[in-house]
């Protein structure tokens, strides 16, 4: 399928298919088409492969090939611009100077193109005679009749690219017969087959004896045929090749272990608190007295989930120069497994398609092999604005890719790189950087006017709808209701950057909508790109970034192999999650956006024990994890025999080992491990994975690749299949595989159910943050996206997934794990004790009651014994896991006020969803910010009724502390003892909100937030002390004689 074909539009149950073409004209690129020499004035022309000619390939000068032979055999062989000597290129005669450049004269055999064609056929035509290999049996595909079982099933037509991998168990079949083409037909069902390709390096290694050569040059390195392995230079690196990829990095004991002590000993110092709060009531306030003293139980229960998995945290190292001494080495093609890279967006108005397009160029722009990188974009709202845009992202790629990778440029999202405020000529040592900064910018600068005229342009939907600049209307005109559409913009044919080198494969895809059906929102999108994924290029490992997380380092696919390609662990790694990092928050974090306590402690706990949870973005997968596989099974060790002649431990059913074990292993498709044999027996293709041949084939392939093709109309009409609205049903997408329904928070479940099958899962926190994104500051977004969070929770909590009581039948998911993934449900309901514990201190100023009795000296030590522990708690957990207290102060003030409003409405949404049906309507956060003032929507009032809760909170607080300080000053010294107690209550209550009041209070220009309140407070009291002891009133003194009478 080659770039810039056209968009594909379709749908595989109307059978409808359409090629919509020139929608653009093709751009001619500045530095290359269109010029002429800059010596003689003549056309530049082409190479022997039908290339631009490029004399030098450090500035790309354009001189024609007769000025550049001339110039080589009679000038200085130098470029006139940058002063480089000219190099020696294919089908030029040697000068002085090129003995040192190359040892092979490729003058005699460069023209050969009649023996590279007669290759090329030669391959094509064996490629023909490779036949289906057979598991069990025929089957229907589901739309086509049943054919003879005589008959073989052939395969449809599937692309293939440069990383085709064998299929896994894979055996081969004389292809002496079926010598003819691949059928096209889509009722054939598809198995397991040999793709090795004829004329590929791994077919030659095994026809020409290249496997046979290495064993010979290992050891010869060894020493076994007469080297000499000390005199070798390469040892040392090998050996250092055959070094672990990552090493876990335990915290030190001088760290951790007083942590666990203090963990331990708040633990008993809580048993014995809530001992004695049970035992001893307050008769006078029995009502507060068990409100709260429930409320403390559940807060017990909670710390116990939250802390608990925190036991084992751990860090860990990796090593990118042993993954490229190992799978990069020198001269040879590179090893590293291919990935597709998925980035899903809906709304261009919410999103905009600025950020997005960031997001991809720094995706294009990874520190990865280019013919390993595929990048996907869901547009789940089918919307021509980011489809248009998508385009122009294409074209500025092709000078933004060579830029960053020529000059190694960090972060490669252009907008941030431009935006940063850092020395740019820190480390950089060529001449000619500045004036290619320069221009480079002017060209971004460039690219954004035309991104935002499309924007303007979209924001006026014109009353026939979008059209197309062929004329064609836009198929997704109706969001609801439009067929599949798949547009490859950047590919192997035909995506070249400036330069002429490849550039990664960029693909457009929305899928089909129809009214009726049941379309999952933003899982549903993501399995969509699974399966298209699957068809086109089907990398082993897949990434997913929302629209709005960039790479900010782009090493980070490299950091992810070093664990998932690591012999040792990796085979059993289902995915390796990095934390979330933010761009644009407020300096002091007021609403805990960076989220640092989670991502840095809680997640750095998870690691040390099954792996950390799935949070949404920022992971890479391992594609046969998600497909619903159990991770590989270890050695097991061998059995103890046990004699049938002592009765004590009785008789032992003997094993039974068949002599064809071997022949039926081969039959079923050689794949040893008894999942895929239950789950790839023949009735559970469609079951599982749908009807697709082309992607049943997919799943079989462990390392990834694709057979060959025979056409690519047979290639898009199955993509267009497996994108198709209907194609899930009676499968079990969404229930079994892929990313799993049934809660808005997808990537909880998701994780979930990988745990539960055996899978771990690693944290990687490299010394730059891998990706980073956009978050709200504003309070009132802030608050609706907590909301969401806290509302899948409690989806979860309620559905047939919910870790309280799914997946202990296997046993695989470990005790902590199961915590850590009961308290990501459960927390939600944390929201109404925490609301009812922030209400008691103002009802107890009010009433003049409080919740425990007058304690004794003994008793107060368990109060202060509880106070001191937690403290220990969190200063120890700050010291080994590096966040500041400041940090972990905003976490705790958040979770006050996402936990009286967010969570609380989330509750109650979720019982109405549960109880009464009734459905909430998914909110896409707006990544839009104000470009005038960088903080401007921090001070933002926006209304939502989430704020009723604390702002009633904060308001009986408020007047709880006036009228009883104003009660203690009436009633003398005997008052203020009893009233400290509930003066700590409330004023714990105020400060918790008080990133709340400021939120409510907008900018303030030069008055404190803090002097606000307190001259309301301050107020408030004189006001009524002023109206108690109302001095302007002479009152008399002695007994009033009207009460007691004369002789009182």
């Amino acid at each position: 399928m080659e770039a810039s074909a056209g968009l594909v539009a379709g749908s595989h149950n109307r059978n409808e298919l359409v090629l919509i073409r020139g929608h653009e004209e093709p751009k001619p690129l500045r530095a290359l088409n269109g010029q002429v020499c800059e010596i003689c004035g003549d056309e530049i022309g082409l190479t022997v492969d039908g290339d631009l000619f490029v004399a030098c390939n450090e500035c790309g000068f354009p001189v024609c090939r007769p000025c550049y032979e001339y110039e080589r055999r009679e000038g200085t062989q130098l470029c006139p611009q940058c002063k480089t000597r000219y190099k020696r290129l294919k089908g030029s005669p040697r000068v002085e100077g090129d003995d040192d450049e190359e040892d092979v004269d490729d003058i005699e055999h460069e023209f050969n193109i009649d023996d590279e064609q007669n290759k090329r056929q030669q391959q094509l035509q064996q490629n023909k005679h490779i036949t289906e290999a057979m598991l069990y049996g025929k089957m229907s595909y589901g739309r086509g009749p049943e054919d003879d079982q005589s008959n073989p099933p052939q395969f449809p037509p599937i692309i293939t690219r440069a990383h085709s991998r064998p299929v896994s168990g894979e055996f081969p079949i004389s292809n002496s017969h079926n010598s003819g083409e691949f059928s096209s037909s889509l009722h054939k069902r598809v198995h397991p087959y040999p793709v090795s390709e004829p004329g590929s390096a791994r077919w030659d290694e095994k026809t020409d004896g290249g496997w046979k050569d290495r064993v010979d040059e290992y050891k010869s390195k060894q020493g076994l045929l007469g080297g000499d392995p000390d005199d070798d230079p390469d040892m040392s690196m090998m050996d250092e090749a055959r070094q672990p990829l990552s090493r876990k990095v335990s915290i030190a004991s001088s760290k951790i272990n007083p942590y666990r002590i203090v963990i331990v000993i708040r633990l008993v110092v809580l048993g014995f608190f809530l001992h004695y709060r049970i035992l001893n009531p307050v008769h006078d306030a029995i009502a507060l007295w068990l409100t709260s003293v429930i409320c403390e139980i559940w807060f017990a229960f909670s710390w116990i989930l939250d802390q608990f998995p925190k036991w084992f945290p751990i860090d860990r190292e990796t090593y990118l120069d042993r993954l490229s001494l190992r799978y990069e080495k020198e001269g040879e093609p590179s090893l590293l497994s291919p990935v597709d890279i998925f980035v899903s967006t809906v709304d261009p108005l919410k999103e905009p398609p600025l950020v997005t397009a960031n997001t991809v160029l720094s995706i294009l722009a990874v520190d990865y092999p280019v013919d390993k990188v595929s990048c996907y974009v869901s547009d789940d709202g089918a919307s021509m604005l980011t489809f248009e845009s998508l385009s122009e992202t294409a074209e500025f790629a092709r000078k933004w890719v060579p830029f960053c990778k020529k000059f190694n440029i960090e972060p490669r999202a252009p907008e941030m790189y431009f935006s940063q405020k850092v020395d740019y000529l820190k480390d950089k040592v060529q001449p000619t950087f500045v004036k290619e900064r320069r221009a480079m910018k002017r060209e971004y600068e460039e690219f954004k006017v035309r991104v935002n005229a499309l924007v303007a342009k979209a924001l006026k939907v014109p009353p026939e709808g979008w059209i197309m600049q062929d004329g064609t209307p836009w198929p997704g005109n109706n969001t609801r209701d439009h067929p599949g559409m798949i547009q490859v913009f950047l590919g192997h044919s035909g995506g070249h950057d400036i330069e002429g080198n490849e550039l990664p494969r960029l693909v457009y895809v929305s899928r089909e909508k129809r009214p009726g059906f049941q379309h999952h929102k933003k899982a549903g999108a993501m399995n969509a790109l699974v399966r298209v994924s699957a068809v086109l290029t089907n990398a082993p490992f897949m990434l997913n970034l929302d629209c709005d997380h960039y790479v900010n380092n782009s090493k980070a696919i490299r950091e992810a192999m070093c664990f998932l390609m690591d012999p040792q662990i990796g085979r059993k790694v289902c995915y390796v999650q990095f934390p979330q990092r933010f761009d644009g928050i407020d300096k002091h974090d007021r609403y805990a956006n960076r989220n640092t306590v989670f991502f840095d402690i809680n997640m750095k706990g998870l690691d040390g024990s099954q792996g950390p949870v799935y949070v949404g973005t920022g992971c890479v997968f391992r594609r046969q994890a998600l497909y619903g596989y159990n991770p590989p099974k270890g050695p097991k060790r061998p059995k103890m025999v046990i004699c049938d002649c002592c009765p004590c431990f009785g008789r032992r059913k003997k094993l039974k080992y068949s002599q064809g074990g071997s022949n039926e292993q081969a039959a079923d498709g050689g794949l040893g491990d008894d999942d895929k044999e239950l789950l790839m027996s023949q009735m559970n293709f469609e079951k599982r994975f749908g009807q697709s041949a082309a992607f049943v084939t997919s799943t079989l392939m462990e390392e990834g690749g694709v057979p060959p093709s025979s056409s690519p109309a047979a290639l898009l009409k199955e993509a267009i299949h497996v994108i198709s609205c209907g194609y899930e049903d009676k499968s079990e997408w969404g229930s079994e595989l892929g990313w799993i329904y049934g809660s808005i928070t997808e990537d909880i479940l998701t994780g979930f159910k990988m745990h539960c099958r055996g899978w771990r899962s690693i944290y990687c926190m490299p010394k730059r943050p891998a990706f980073k994104g956009s978050a709200p500051i504003n309070l009132s977004d802030r608050l609706n996206q907590v909301l969401r969070w806290a509302l899948g929770s409690v989806e979860i909590f309620f559905s047939r997934h919910s870790p309280v009581w799914y997946g202990y039948k296997n046993g695989h998911l470990k005790w902590l794990e199961r915590f850590a993934y009961i308290n990501t449900t459960i927390y939600p309901f944390t929201s109404l004790p925490l609301l009812a514990y922030c209400t008691l201190p103002a009802v107890c100023l009010l009433t003049g009651k409080f919740i425990m009795p007058t304690i004794s000296t003994f008793a107060s030590l368990f109060f202060i014994s509880l106070f001191i522990s937690i403290f220990a708690t969190g200063i120890l957990e700050l010291r080994w896991s590096g966040v500041s207290i400041e940090e972990w102060w905003r976490n705790e003030q958040f979770w006050v006020i996402g936990g009286v409003s967010a969570h609380l409405f989330a509750v109650i949404q979720g019982l109405l969803k549960v109880l009464a049906g009734i459905d909430t309507n998914f909110t896409v956060t707006s990544k839009a910010t104000d470009d005038e003032d960088e903080y401007g929507d921090l001070y933002a009032f926006k209304w939502t009724t989430l704020l009723i809760p604390p702002t009633t909170l904060l308001i009986i607080n408020l007047v709880g502390v006036v009228a009883g300080i104003s009660d203690a000053i009436n009633n003398g010294y005997q008052s203020w003892g009893p009233l400290f107690g509930k003066l700590f209550f409330a004023f714990w209550v105020i400060v918790h909100l008080y990133p709340f009041l400021k939120g409510l209070m907008g900018r303030q220009n030069r008055t404190p937030t803090i002097v606000v309140i307190w001259s309301v407070l301050l107020a408030s009291i004189f006001s009524l002390l002023w109206v108690r002891i109302d001095p302007f009133v002479i009152k008399a003194k002695g007994p009033d004689v009207r009460q007691c009478g004369i002789n009182c």
